[in-house]
């Protein structure tokens, strides 16, 4: 592999992050040319600024972390991010919905989907895998590729745990290839972002990208 730094997508999403590594996140991405930054909404307006005409893809999150927030409120966040900036919106589905046996995660995603796409962006839609059986994890996956998802991801960072490598096969197997894959949540040695690539992943989610970078340049 020759360009592991265009799987990647370099992600800050804590709690107590601050200006400075917003600013360093923003650097790193253009000295490294990920694929792309994840940021919450709040850092759009300045983090679309300082990357100006950068070859990278900036990312925000809708619905996070938990997915609770109404349809309606989903969908104003879509629209303002895109309205800020954002290329790319990474979509925590309605988990309770799913758990309750409703239709409303297919209809949620459709409705966000057709918005993303009428302005030319991508959505990724977040299942949260480690709270899913593999039969739940098929489910999940037909349901996002049904409604319009251009992703489907492993997960907020938030649960118990994150990307799985027989998670991301069953995915693969799932899915169309018209369908990528964004494995997140707990990717921190540069073996475990290989395994998952392998497996199928097509993107890696991971507040460790720099090191990721080091680790592999010293294997090449």
């Amino acid at each position: 592999m020759n360009n592991l730094n265009r799987f990647l997508e370099s992600t800050l999403l804590k709690p107590t992050m601050t200006g400075s590594e917003v600013a360093l996140l923003v650097r790193e991405a253009i000295e490294e040319q990920f694929v792309g930054i994840c940021v919450p909404p709040f850092w759009l307006k300045q983090v679309r600024r300082d990357l100006g005409d950068e070859n990278v893809q900036l990312v925000t999150v809708i619905g996070f972390p938990l997915g609770y927030t109404d349809t309606a409120t989903k969908v104003f966040e879509t629209k303002e991010a895109i309205r800020q900036g954002a290329d790319e919106l990474d979509l925590v589905w309605s988990q309770t919905a799913f758990h309750s046996g409703m239709n409303w995660p297919k209809v949620e995603i459709a409705q966000v989907a057709k918005i993303c796409h009428e302005e030319g962006r991508i959505l990724k839609v977040i299942i949260e895998t480690a709270y899913l059986t593999e039969q739940q994890i098929i489910e999940a996956c037909t349901i996002c590729e049904d409604a319009g998802a251009d992703f489907v991801k492993t997960s907020t960072g938030y649960a118990p745990d994150g990307a799985q490598v027989d998670h991301i096969r069953l995915m693969r197997e799932t899915l169309s290839s018209s369908v990528g894959i964004k494995a997140s949540g707990g990717i921190k040695t540069l073996d475990s972002a290989l395994e998952l690539i392998q497996a199928g992943a097509d993107r890696i989610g991971t507040s460790s990208a720099k090191a990721l970078m080091d680790s592999w340049r010293n294997t090449v």
